[in-house]
C-alpha cells in the first residue's frame, strides 16, 4: 500500500516523534511504500488565506498533500485541550479540499467524497488527561470528529481506528513500549 504518515508535534524528541518512527517502520517492515510528512519540520503554513476561501467553491485545487494517491494514512498528534493541534487542523482545512477529498453539490448541500482509494486511516495520539474524562465526559471529540466529520465524508470506504495513550505527560518507558507495540500491532493487520 501506499500510505502517508502526518506527524504534528513541534519538538522531533518528543513521544509523538518516536511514535510516527515506529508506525513508518512498521509500514516499511511490512512492504508499503511510506512517505512521512512531519508538519513543522517542513514549516507547514496551517493558515488558510482569505484568496483561498474567496475561491473555495470555485477553484480547481492541486492535491499538493497525495491524498488521491495514498491507500492508506497515519496521522500522529498529540491531542491538546481535547483537540487537534493548530497546524493539523489547518493541514486538514487546506489539504482535505474540493476537488480533491470531495465534491460538492451544484447547491453546496451534500458531498461527494472522492477519496475512493483510501482503504485504511489510523489516528495516534497522546493526551495528558486520564481516559475516562476522554471518554465518559467529553465522549471522544477528536475521533468522533475524525471519523464522522473527516473520514467518512471523504472516504467512506476507509476503516479508521485511533489509537490513544493517556496520562502521556507522565509516561513511563513501559507503557511508552506498550503504546508502540499496540501502533504495531494494528498496523500489521493492514496486511
Amino acid at each position: 500500500m501506499r500510505c502517508l504518515v502526518v506527524l504534528a508535534h513541534p519538538l522531533p524528541q518528543s513521544l509523538n516523534a518516536e511514535n510516527a518512527r515506529v508506525a513508518v517502520a512498521a509500514l516499511e517492515e511490512a512492504g508499503h511504500e511510506v512517505r512521512l510528512l512531519d508538519l513543522y519540520a517542513e514549516g507547514f503554513d496551517p493558515v488558510l488565506r482569505p484568496q483561498e476561501r474567496a475561491v473555495y467553491y470555485t477553484s480547481d485545487f492541486e492535491d499538493h498533500a497525495g491524498l488521491q494517491d495514498a491507500d492508506a494514512l497515519v496521522l500522529v498528534f498529540p491531542t491538546w485541550w481535547f483537540a487537534l493541534p493548530a497546524i493539523l487542523k489547518g493541514w486538514i482545512d487546506r489539504s482535505f479540499l474540493p476537488g480533491v477529498a470531495y465534491d460538492h453539490a451544484n447547491d453546496l448541500s451534500a458531498l461527494t467524497p472522492r477519496l475512493t482509494g483510501l482503504t485504511q486511516v489510523l489516528a495516534i495520539t497522546t493526551l495528558g488527561a486520564p481516559g475516562w474524562i476522554d471518554r465518559l465526559i467529553l465522549r471522544r471529540p477528536v475521533y468522533r470528529a475524525l471519523k464522522w466529520g473527516l473520514v467518512k465524508a471523504c472516504a467512506p470506504k476507509a476503516q479508521f481506528n485511533m489509537v490513544s495513550l493517556y496520562g502521556a505527560e507522565t509516561v513511563d518507558e513501559r507503557r511508552a513500549s506498550q503504546f508502540q507495540d499496540k501502533i504495531r500491532k494494528r498496523l500489521a493487520s493492514w496486511g
